[in-house]
């Protein structure tokens, strides 16, 4: 007798069916329109193919388009496996390696035969793809012996597949997916059912760039080609044109139309700031301590360089040593031979954060449990060394200033400090004009401390945002299995930009590790030494990139506060030139950064360049303004110019100068 299994689906009915049948059956008895539209299921809760077979009984939810979230993901990750079908038909004895689907889109890692593959051979892929596509070819699952796959590997010359399947573990379940009957490539799934599911017209090769096998400088040169891949056309023409407004806000080059910074090779990795830039920056930095000093933080400064053995100590030197810059107590002369740092050196460190030397703040002295919780605060400057490729304007550096802060706490305060830092974050977001969603990112496999530890910090965070009203879906909470640091769960803030962009930046981390491993205790009621509690916190996360954020979310036109030039006074004819002189002196005496334009040359000429240096307002003069004591400003983004008096215009620059906070 055939072993009926049961299967419960979201709606709450349960359906029978024999053992052995998979959800495709399930949507196909359930009707045409849903097996047409299935694309894949969540068995148990989790993503499988359609044709896996059921084993027991299970709950089923069958994913079409309307799982947007899920289906994008599969999508793309079939797009890789088509695109690598594609590259190998076109261009025989080309090598595959891997291919992930990405935020919006995927790429693909292969090792060419005869030359690197570039842009123009991007069009000729595209066309292959779709025939492939059009084809309509079955995916279809295969459970394969670990040593047969890799003797195939080397047989097809496949040399790095081979290498990657052979550092699996001899009893992991490995699979392939085979698309049709002429090639398939080793991948956990799952996948659509066939490659007709994808729609030819929403997506697209973007562009090819180098890349090192497994991310490593040392190892072989790939061709990497990147696609960008949706459900319909309409979501890829939406993309393409976020591209677009993305490009025209790019950091970078409105940074160098606004005279605000700039990066050069000789201190790659680094900005050289502008005074315009630099301004944007100390208003920042301003804001930012009236905010600290208000949430009671003491701020401090402490060592760029500090002791290798203090590093060991924090665990850094073990779990984050390859992103530091080291320097030996020896230098060898340039002729020496062998290694830079000699096994004898003593090794010091730049520091890549700012939690142990504010951890040795805190021990300086005895603490009591009255002293906390304790607020330390530093705009800290940090140096890791990120690799060359990764490094990217201000938002990839490798020297930047973060605005950080520790705060060491009894067991009983850490709710309330976290529920505080929730609020004090929400209020600077919203100053900025952003919106947000906070993510809880949980323990990673690679981490120090006990299962009870994680337990407890991990509930903190949750009772924490609770407590700030902040765990709902209004604020797209999740939760992020695996993405904690090492020593500490985190909460993240994702801020949404002006065209739907996503940045994460602001943490919070509830940290015992540290304290323990660097010694940390108080002396609590009971008379006894005990560990505090160190909270990481940060919410610009780094000025550079935060300034960086700012200037694409607002495309360059800062609010008139942070703009490093508010107002520019501009003559129509010289004959102005006393009253532009006099318009200045007035609008700087109320605390309005102004400059004048007294240049000959044509009004239309001046608005044009004050427009492009993103000037937020721009005030005409000419005789007729300087008889009557008026100004016509012209705001950037509005096409009409306004006639005001002169006190007129400076009460509205005031209020429009002042920052959020002090208004």
């Amino acid at each position: 007798m055939t072993e009926l299994l049961k299967i419960s689906l979201p709606d709450g009915s349960v359906r029978e069916v024999p053992a052995g049948s998979t959800p495709a059956d399930v949507a196909a008895a359930i009707g045409p329109g849903l097996a047409k539209a299935a694309l894949a299921a969540r068995i148990d809760g989790e993503l499988v193919d359609l044709s896996r077979p059921f084993t027991a009984d299970a709950t089923l939810a069958l994913v079409t388009a309307r799982d947007e979230a899920d289906a994008l993901d599969l999508a793309r990750h079939d797009y890789a496996h088509v695109l690598a079908e594609a590259v190998q038909a076109l261009f025989p004895g080309t090598q595959i390696t891997f291919g992930p689907s990405t935020d919006d889109g995927f790429y693909y890692d292969f090792a060419p035969k005869d030359r690197p593959f570039t842009d123009d051979d991007l069009p000729e892929i595209e066309a292959k793809m779709r025939e492939i596509i059009a084809a309509d070819k079955p995916l279809v699952r295969e459970v394969v012996n670990r040593d047969d796959l890799i003797a195939k590997w080397r047989a097809a010359g496949e040399s790095f597949k081979a290498e990657w399947a052979a550092e699996l573990p001899a009893g992991e379940e490995l699979t392939v997916y085979h698309s049709g009957s002429d090639w398939y490539d080793m991948c956990r799934g799952p996948h659509l059912p066939s490659t007709g599911k994808l729609d030819p017209a929403a997506f697209r090769l973007t562009r090819v760039s180098g890349a090192y096998w497994r991310g490593d400088q040392k190892n072989a040169m790939l061709s990497r080609i990147y696609g960008t891949g949706w459900l319909n056309r309409k979501q890829l023409e939406a993309h393409l044109t976020r591209l677009e407004e993305a490009a025209k806000r790019d950091h970078r080059k409105l940074g160098a139309e606004m005279d605000l910074f700039h990066l050069q090779a000789e201190a790659h990795g680094s900005v050289f700031w502008h005074p315009k830039g630099y301004r944007v920056w100390r208003e920042l930095e301003s804001y930012m301590r009236r905010a600290i000093d208000d949430a009671g933080y003491r701020e401090v400064k402490t060592p760029q360089v500090m002791d290798a053995r203090q590093w060991e100590q924090s665990g850094h030197w073990g779990k984050y040593r390859e992103n530091m810059f080291v320097i030996p107590d020896e230098v060898p002369n340039v002729d020496d031979e062998g290694p830079i740092i000699s096994g004898d050196a003593d090794w010091m460190a730049l520091k890549p954060m700012n939690c142990p030397a504010h951890v040795l703040i805190f021990r300086q002295g005895i603490k009591s449990y009255r002293d906390l919780p304790l607020r330390i605060y530093e705009n800290g400057c940090c140096h890791r060394n990120e690799p060359h490729g990764a490094l990217h304007g201000l938002m990839r550096v490798r020297q930047f200033t973060q605005d950080d802060a520790h705060i060491f706490c009894r067991e009983d305060q850490i709710v309330e400090e976290v529920r505080a830092f929730c609020a004090l974050a929400d209020r600077i977001y919203k100053d900025f004009g952003f919106t947000y969603a906070i993510k809880l990112a949980l323990r990673p496999e690679n981490r120090f401390g006990t299962e009870e530890m994680w337990d407890q910090a991990e509930t903190e965070l949750r009772d924490a945002v609770a407590a700030a009203g902040l765990a709902t879906p209004e604020y797209g909470w999740e939760e992020l299995p695996g993405e904690g640091a090492f020593y500490a769960p985190k909460l993240e803030w994702h801020l949404t930009d002006a065209i739907g962009r996503t940045w994460q930046v602001g943490t919070i981390q509830s940290d015992r590790v540290l304290p323990e491993r660097l010694d940390a205790a108080y002396i609590a009621e009971d008379g006894e030494k005990h560990r505090p509690v160190m909270l990481h916190r940060a919410i610009f996360g780094s000025y550079e990139r935060f300034i960086g954020i700012l200037i694409e979310h607002y495309a360059g036109k800062l609010p008139v506060w942070l703009a490093p030039v508010q107002a520019v006074v501009a003559t129509i004819v010289s004959d102005a030139d006393g009253y532009a002189r006099d318009v200045e002196a007035k609008l700087k005496a109320a605390g309005i950064r102004v400059e004048t334009d007294l240049r000959n040359e044509k009004i239309n000429y001046k608005v044009r360049e004050h427009s492009l240096a993103k000037v937020p307002h721009l005030l005409v003069v000419g005789k007729r303004e300087a008889e009557e004591g008026t100004v016509a400003i012209r705001t950037l983004g509005e096409e009409r110019q306004k006639f005001v008096t002169l006190d007129e215009a400076i009460a509205l620059l005031k209020s429009e100068a002042t920052p959020p906070d002090l208004r």
